[in-house]
């Protein structure tokens, strides 16, 4: 028996697509870090109801095809700017708000890629065509490097190949190291904010697969609204969080994440809490869960502001 895969010796790249579902002609692809991921094929399943005195299922067909799944990282600074910018939906604007720094913003822009993967102990390629960024979900939690998961929708996988595509070229890995969740801020409301116990982030896009009749693969991939919500557990020292949940008042969140060298800054310019629920398990120290829904904000004309550049 062969050796089988081994998940150590696996790597993936992907490359922005002009036409989706069209790999570009000698593709530069861009290798990317990863810890894991569960992106593939799929298909659906057509089982014949037809009765017979045998009890038996006679016809079985496979249906349409899907791709999805996630890609999981180790959020670290310039190796996942073109996921964010995809499922964010808006380019990177340069040197805004100042030089040396760049802006994200929610917004229309779609954007699809070929996503590879590369099992290299038996030299085998699968690629993914017509990738899209449906979700994103961030989580910050004390002592530990912040992971961000990328959930995609695509239209079709190329058959299983063991070469190179034509021309194709594969720039290195970022290097940049991991960000961790104690070397940055929190700011609620305008105010630096030292009591969290955990954050966590998580945008929809809505993408959904569409088929049509004498297509196995997806025609084409809809999107929804884009909907950000999350969650701040907080220890529970005073009301103060608690009654902007009562009394349905706005607020503010901001968050930034360093590597010492280089910073992203989250900002959610206008949210409202859902929940506040200051659940006692025991007895330790009592944290109260606020579950937050972001909101449209004239002003900055977006729910969520990504600005990235050089920490102070």
């Amino acid at each position: 028996m062969a050796d089988p895969a081994d998940g150590a010796r696996h790597s993936m790249a992907y490359v922005e697509e002009t036409t989706a579902g069209e790999t570009p002609s000698s593709p530069g692809f861009q290798t990317l870090r990863h810890n894991s991921t569960s992106l593939g094929l799929s298909k659906n399943t057509l089982q014949s109801e037809e009765l017979r005195s045998d009890r038996q299922v006679s016809h079985f067909r496979h249906g349409t095809r899907q791709v999805g799944g996630d890609i999981v990282g180790e959020l670290s600074y310039g190796t996942f700017d073109d996921f964010l910018a995809a499922v964010l939906c808006d380019d990177w604007q340069t040197d805004t708000p100042e030089a040396d720094e760049d802006t994200l913003k929610a917004g229309t822009k779609r954007k699809s890629f070929t996503i590879e993967r590369y099992f290299e102990d038996i030299g085998q390629y699968l690629r993914y065509k017509g990738c899209q960024f449906n979700t994103l979900s961030l989580s910050i939690s004390p002592d530990s490097i912040v992971q961000a998961t990328f959930g995609l929708t695509g239209l079709d996988q190329d058959d299983p190949a063991q070469t190179v595509l034509t021309g194709a070229t594969y720039s290195a890995e970022t290097t940049s190291e991991p960000m961790d969740s104690f070397s940055g801020t929190i700011k609620e409301g305008g105010s630096e904010l030292g009591i969290v116990t955990e954050l966590s982030l998580s945008l929809e896009n809505g993408l959904e697969a569409q088929y049509a009749v004498g297509k196995e693969k997806a025609a084409a991939i809809s999107i929804g609204r884009s909907n950000l919500t999350g969650n701040v557990t907080v220890y529970f020292e005073s009301a103060t969080l608690l009654n902007k949940f009562i009394n349905e008042t706005e607020s503010t969140l901001s968050f930034v994440l360093s590597d010492g060298t280089d910073q992203y800054e989250f900002t959610l310019p206008r949210i409202k809490y859902n929940g506040g629920q200051p659940d006692v398990g025991g007895p330790g120290p009592v944290t109260l869960s606020l579950p937050i829904q972001a909101l449209y904000d004239d002003t900055e004309g977006t729910q969520i502001k990504i600005v990235r550049g050089p920490t102070p």
